[in-house]
């Protein structure tokens, strides 16, 4: 079974059982999540991170019963990428329950089409499960090994899944008890929704076993499912209360699950890598598995961040994507791979994946355009930074490390890595020292970003309005090609983001001015509707990474009636915004800069 065929039997299944098909949500998290009490995240972790105000209480448009395939991005792990099972994007398949237990849907008490709409609880998320894998995927059930909580002074041992798997067969020897949170999932930071989880093991070898072994051995007992029992709430002070409802949230690996479907010694063998891995092999002189894993993964992540609207910097999001091109280069060069690949790879990449992901071809010249900037420019910094490296006896100073950051362009991870190899210890932390003086020197001179506004006056609120009227100045005048990456706003000025490849001209800067003016003089109003994503897209809006949206948005339109479709501005957006563009004032463009690779920025005012 290939990952297609794997992607579509999952929906289906649940599809067949009352659950309503949802896309993926984009890898840069939605900013409402992060409003619904959850910490701040850089990348979408997790299924359930997307639908976080759902599981708090929200009501979802699509109901209570959802399924879908997840883009997931974690950096945790990556020093064990190399391995048989480990990498940093991945695709979770994942079902959910929103509340309780329903009662039946129709007054008589029967089911409409033999599915209850409304949510369901440990009984049918176990037996489900347990339901795929053995008639759907055809596992041996003989292999089949879970665990379930064991109970702590939080929570009690959860008896009733322990219970439902020895009902569907599955033997007590094979049914282990894990406490000390090892069987507890959640809350994404550190409070919210979390709860018991019972976990799903595959043992590929299938001989005797002893102890704990399906959480110790992880290569032979390959972890392919979580149900996710949410009904705690962990509270700022560590407190762990009921949740108002009761949420089912459940998780398969995709690339875990086609290791055992496909019976491959590692992942990097299963059909979303084996192309690309085919692919490096052809272009290595000196081929070693774990580099060329390291790379077959960076390359695959960093697609699919660009593809998301995420571009090398040296903060956040930006920084953890040059890390992951910057490590694919590295180990190319241990690979003694001469040419310029990353273009080829990412090629690759998009073929293996464009019929169930189709934007990454919509957006395939972006991301070869800032994959070989990157490539171009590392490979110089590469080589020198390996000399300098080199030059250093001993051990690593802070000082040291924090020059071939600033000098060179190393991520101190790579200069952990090389020191590593060769047995020589890096003085951490004398390096964050320098560099946490280096950040806020940089604050304090108003070079960090962050995004979004700084202040909530009426001010901010005006320049916010403006850099609505500047994105679409910008894409008048400059093309369509032009995308909000991010924006800044405080009482003084207005800082935006957006991809361009060149330096504005002046005459370009004083278009867009007079543009902006123009609106603000036409004395527009501004409106909001909420409406779902899909009918916001028919619509034209766009905004700031419009796919990481959840179904239903607000939209700001600016206009000289409340007729959206003849809006001069249409785009999605949390406010606050003024009320009409006449109370702008004047509108001027302080600075225009580069802001990274295919990423310009300018500073505006009004007066």
């Amino acid at each position: 079974m290939n990952s297609k065929e794997l992607r579509q039997k999952y929906l289906k299944f649940f599809e067949d059982r009352g659950h309503k098909i949802i896309p993926s949500a984009s890898l840069v998290p939605d900013e409402t999540v992060e409003l619904a009490g959850t910490q701040r995240v850089l990348f979408t972790t997790a299924g359930m991170h997307p639908l976080v105000p759902y599981l708090l209480g929200q009501q979802h448009p699509e109901g209570n019963r959802l399924v879908n395939v997840q883009k997931c991005l974690r950096t945790d792990d990556i020093d064990e990428v190399g391995d048989s099972v480990h990498n940093t994007f991945f695709e979770m398949l994942g079902n959910w329950s929103l509340g309780d237990p329903a009662s039946p849907a129709r007054s008589d008490g029967s089911r409409r089409d033999g599915i209850s709409q409304g949510g369901y609880w440990k009984e049918e998320a176990i037996s489900w499960s347990y339901e795929f894998l053995t008639n759907e995927l055809k596992l041996d059930a003989n292999r089949i090994y879970v665990s379930v909580f064991a109970g702590d002074s939080d929570a009690p041992f959860d008896e009733e899944s322990f219970d439902i798997w020895l009902k569907l067969g599955v033997p007590e020897s094979h049914i282990f008890r894990y406490g000390k949170k090892d069987n507890w999932w959640g809350p994404v930071g550190p409070q919210g929704p979390c709860g018991p989880d019972t976990e799903m093991f595959y043992d590929v070898q299938g001989e005797s076993l002893t102890g704990r072994e399906p959480a110790t051995n992880p290569e032979r007992f390959v972890e392919i499912w979580n149900n996710v029992f949410m009904e705690y709430d962990k509270q700022a002070d560590g407190a762990f209360k009921p949740l108002a409802q009761k949420n089912v949230d459940t998780g398969m690996g995709l690339e875990r699950i086609l290791k055992v479907m496909q019976n491959a010694p590692s992942i990097y063998e299963t059909d979303v890598f084996a192309p690309l891995m085919k692919n490096i092999e052809d272009k290595a002189n000196y081929f070693q598995t774990p580099s060329a894993r390291i790379v077959a993964d960076h390359i695959r992540a960093s697609v699919f961040l660009i593809a998301d609207g995420v571009s090398p910097s040296n903060v956040e999001r930006g920084y953890i994507l040059r890390r992951l091109i910057r490590r694919a280069i590295r180990h190319a060069s241990l690979l003694k791979i001469e040419k310029d690949f990353l273009e080829d790879l990412a090629r690759e990449t998009i073929k293996i994946y464009e019929s169930f992901y189709p934007g990454l071809s919509e957006h395939q010249p972006q991301i070869i355009d800032e994959l070989q900037k990157e490539e171009q420019k590392f490979k110089k910094a590469l080589n020198s930074g390996i000399r300098e490296f080199e030059k250093i006896k001993g051990d690593i100073s802070g000082d040291e490390a924090f020059d071939l950051y600033q000098n060179f362009g190393f991520p101190i991870e790579l200069t952990v890595e090389l020191a590593k190899e060769q047995n020589k210890k890096v003085d951490m932390a004398a390096f964050d020292s320098r560099f946490k003086n280096h950040q806020e020197s940089s604050r304090k001179a108003g070079e960090k970003t962050k995004g979004g506004l700084a202040v909530q006056s009426d001010k901010a609120a005006k320049l916010h309005t403006a850099t609505h009227l500047l994105h679409r100045a910008l894409r008048d005048v400059l093309g369509k090609h032009v995308h909000q990456t991010g924006s800044h706003i405080t009482d003084e000025r207005l800082r935006f983001d957006f991809t361009h490849k060149e330096k504005m001209t002046d005459d370009q800067i004083k278009n867009v001015e007079a543009t902006v003016n123009q609106q603000i003089q036409s004395a527009l109003n501004v409106y909001k509707k909420t409406m779902p994503k899909e009918k916001a897209d028919e619509l034209g809006a766009i905004g700031l990474f419009a796919d990481k949206y959840q179904e239903l948005v607000n939209v700001y339109y600016i206009g000289q009636s409340d007729e959206i479709k003849k809006a001069y501005s249409k785009e999605f957006c949390g406010g606050p915004h003024a009320q009409n563009t006449g109370q702008l004032g004047v509108f001027k463009i302080i600075k225009e800069e580069s802001a990274g690779s295919g990423v310009r920025r300018i500073y505006a005012k009004i007066d």
